[in-house]
């Protein structure tokens, strides 16, 4: 979806297909033609937005023939989705049975992690609409933390160097700008938007910036107004919301322990790296938890549970519409938006995935409207 900001600029709104477990070319096209397809129907958009997300395998297919990168392309166009931004977090095996921290790798000290996201550079500018000429990429925050040393802390840093000229001598070549956005997320190297500045601050501004995610930010219990103040490029955010237990009421938590996925877990007092650490006491029930556990926007979890829904209103204003020094309405800080549920599969209870993506646009846009922006 294409809102147009009172600024003038236009924001792009999308929800992410790393929530659909393909891991080739002939699954991406059932996507579309399938779950996505029923997305644009049931939310009657003109043109829906992906976040698209390609596995290794996938981008490494349209990388190698670009027979296939058109039809993609083509397939796209004839069922009215566009992608102006890729999520290139995951490497693959986003679905296997369990994932964990198997999500991190291979990380930004690893030659297969550059590889990939200049690969994921290379065909989004192919699939750019013919009328952007921007387009972006979010990506892991460096590492995980643990095992992160000096010498790796250097492979990282000649990495990002070789990414920079790599995206400015795409947009050289083509015309059009891609940029890379670090996801800040608890338990990495960056954690926190202080710990992006403070390790990509140096980073080409042109090319490369952050990827906030709203739930990521609200677990590492950071102020919406501080996330949105950090001075770095905001490449993307992604509209997503984190489960919140309340004193004593942390037991209700047990519904959303799974296999898969990493839930780190946060209150004032401490954190854990998943959530049945912190239900087996490793963390005080005299204070509220948050957990990373990517919840629907426009659905609340039985109570005693409640979401931070709250939080992300709050971000979204801050970023999508600032007040400029001279008081009037500043353009936004970030014009790339994606939805980014990808916990549908293993959250309690039954679900239609199609109608939960749906109703989490119609949330995320019914509050853009509120912030002044209309749909085009």
């Amino acid at each position: 979806m294409r809102l147009r900001h009172p600024a003038g600029p236009v924001v792009h709104l999308a929800y992410c297909t790393n929530v659909h477990p393909a891991e080739d070319l002939a699954g991406i096209h059932e996507q579309l033609t399938g779950v996505a397809a029923r997305v644009r129907s049931l939310t009657g958009a003109g043109r829906l937005g992906l976040g698209l997300w390609l596995s290794r395998r996938a981008a490494r297919a349209l990388r190698d023939d670009p027979a296939e990168l058109a039809r993609l392309r083509a397939r796209l166009d004839e069922q009215g989705l566009e992608v102006v931004t890729l999520n290139g977090f995951p490497y693959g095996g986003f679905h296997d049975e369990v994932v964990k921290l198997r999500v991190y790798r291979p990380d930004w000290a690893e030659p297969e992690r550059l590889a990939y996201t200049l690969d994921l550079a290379e065909i989004l500018t192919a699939l750019l609409p013919d009328d952007v000429t921007e387009g972006s990429i979010s990506t892991l925050p460096l590492a995980w933390r643990t095992g992160w040393t000096p010498a790796k802390a250097a492979a990282v840093n000649a990495s990002l160097a070789v990414l920079a000229r790599g995206l400015r001598a795409l947009a050289e070549r083509t015309g059009k700008t891609i940029r890379v956005g670090f996801e800040p997320e608890p338990g990495c190297v960056v954690e926190t938007t202080p710990q992006a500045v403070a390790l990509l601050g140096g980073a080409d501004r042109d090319h490369l910036g952050v990827c906030l995610d709203a739930c990521h930010l609200a677990v590492g219990l950071e102020e919406a107004a501080d996330a949105a103040a950090l001075g770095l490029p905001i490449v993307k955010l992604q509209v997503s919301s984190a489960v919140e237990a309340p004193p004593g009421g942390q037991h209700a938590l047990a519904a959303y322990v799974e296999e898969r996925y990493l839930h780190q877990t946060r209150c004032a007092a401490g954190y854990t790296d998943d959530l049945p650490e912190a239900l087996a006491g490793a963390l005080p029930t005299d204070l509220p938890w948050r957990t990373h556990f990517h919840m629907p926007l426009h659905a609340a979890p039985p109570p005693p549970l409640t979401t931070t829904s709250s939080y992300l209103e709050d971000l979204l204003r801050l970023l999508v519409t600032p007040a400029s020094p001279h008081g009037d309405l500043a353009a936004p800080l970030t014009r790339h938006l994606e939805v980014e549920t990808y916990t549908w599969s293993v959250l309690p209870g039954p679900v239609d995935i199609a109608e939960g993506i749906a109703a989490e646009l119609d949330w995320t846009r019914r509050r853009l409207a509120a912030l002044g922006l209309k749909e085009i």
